[in-house]
């Protein structure tokens, strides 16, 4: 799969935008702060349907405007076009068409464009708390299996049904004799998460494991022995090890695993009046060689493992359908010479990368060069130095 184009209006910064985009490496170049960045979030945005920066939708609306409206158009194998439009509504229920077709749910839109994002913010990944490694396992599998966000959302919906009971029960309201039903349902829809997590932790193990030993190997000498290891921990207690030829655990045992959970902390429960087990309490360790990555590795391997999940989570989804587009946000400024050559190395191997930079020769990749200032996109094609026309291809 490949973006062909990106349309904006009224997103961040762009009053409007467009951008095309053609195989392999695209580069957007230009001073901080103004726009770069907004460009590969609304790509992203398009796939997952959230932004990597903020929790809401409202700071993604230009501001002045009450909507904004996402657009792009991406090939598929065999040749075939799809066209992908988000309708940003933070006053109201956001809007998806497909092909023209408005969308039932937003979430049936979601996936087909398919992208890995690597930003700053990332470093999160292993230096945050649980839930942002929660969300990157969730965001991975809403991609790798759409039907993912649906069951999500529906444990999501029990979790705060089941929480409003605890606080009624609490505050002395009776309500009691609903409390099984409500675990059981919790139970039933948090063995489903469950059982993709462990799986995506599974399928995750290999490729980054690799991806990191090739990113810290800057010489023969360095200690290569501190390799990546994971592990998904559940709220029950238990700790499953990454395992590249583990497969999917069955839903059916995860699920009484989880409901004695549930029951010992039912006491606990009732005094916080809060749901204390289940996939929203779980934590996925990341270590490199025999001690966590957070608060043990140095700032360079910290870089590198959060860069190297994200080049693995382009593997995973690869393996089970068409092959993402991977957007790296001036990741490469951050690294010495020996990690960029090896990273550019990987990317010339991807269908399509869109990298941004502040200066260009940051960037050790040949490819189109897309000048943005002030929520304007001018392209010279094929790079910066070829002499050719500029062209104007958005306004702020």
């Amino acid at each position: 799969m490949r973006v062909e184009r990106l349309e904006l209006v009224d997103f961040r910064n762009y009053r409007h935008a467009t951008l095309d985009l053609a195989p392999g490496v695209s580069v957007l170049v230009g001073p901080n702060a103004q726009g770069k960045t907004n460009l590969l979030e609304a790509l992203h945005y398009l796939a997952i349907g959230g932004s990597h920066r903020v929790a809401t939708d409202a700071p993604l609306v230009r501001t002045g405007a009450e909507t904004a409206v996402l657009r792009t158009t991406a090939r598929f194998a065999g040749g075939r076009r799809v066209t992908v439009e988000l309708e940003v509504r933070p006053a109201g229920r956001n809007r998806a068409k497909v092909n023209g077709q408005l969308q039932s749910r937003t979430r049936d839109a979601l996936g087909i464009v398919r992208s890995v994002l690597f930003a700053p913010e990332d470093l999160q990944l292993v230096r945050g708390d649980p839930g942002d490694r929660r969300r990157f396992l969730d965001d991975l599998l809403l991609q790798r299996r759409p039907a993912y966000g649906a069951a999500r959302q529906e444990y999501e919906r029990i979790l705060r049904q089941r929480n409003a009971l605890l606080r009624g029960l609490r505050a002395g309201r009776q309500g009691t004799e609903m409390l099984p039903t409500w675990t059981d349902a919790l139970v039933r829809a948090g063995a489903t998460l469950l059982a993709a997590r462990i799986a995506a932790v599974h399928a995750l193990a290999g490729p980054a494991a690799a991806a990191y030993r090739d990113l810290v190997a800057t010489a023969p000498e360095q200690d290569i022995g501190r390799d990546v290891t994971m592990e998904y921990e559940l709220s029950t207690g238990r700790s499953v090890t990454a395992d590249p030829h583990a497969g999917v655990p069955a839903p059916a045992e995860l699920a009484e695993e989880l409901r004695a959970g549930v029951a010992d902390v039912a006491v606990a429960e009732r005094d916080r009046a809060m749901t204390l087990a289940g996939p929203h309490r779980d934590e996925l360790f990341l270590g490199v060689g025999d001690l966590p990555a957070k608060g043990f590795a140095s700032h360079g391997e910290q870089w590198s493992l959060a860069l190297a999940l994200r080049l693995a989570s382009r593997e995973v989804l690869h393996e089970v359908g068409e092959e993402p587009v991977v957007l790296l946000d001036d990741v490469f400024a951050e690294l010495d010479a020996g990690r960029r050559r090896r990273l550019a190395d990987r990317c010339t191997r991807f269908e399509q990368v869109v990298v941004t930079a502040a200066v260009d020769d940051d960037v050790p990749l040949e490819g189109p060069r897309s000048f943005v200032h002030a929520g304007t996109l001018v392209a010279a094609w094929p790079s910066a130095d070829d002499g050719g026309s500029a062209d104007e291809r958005g306004t702020g």
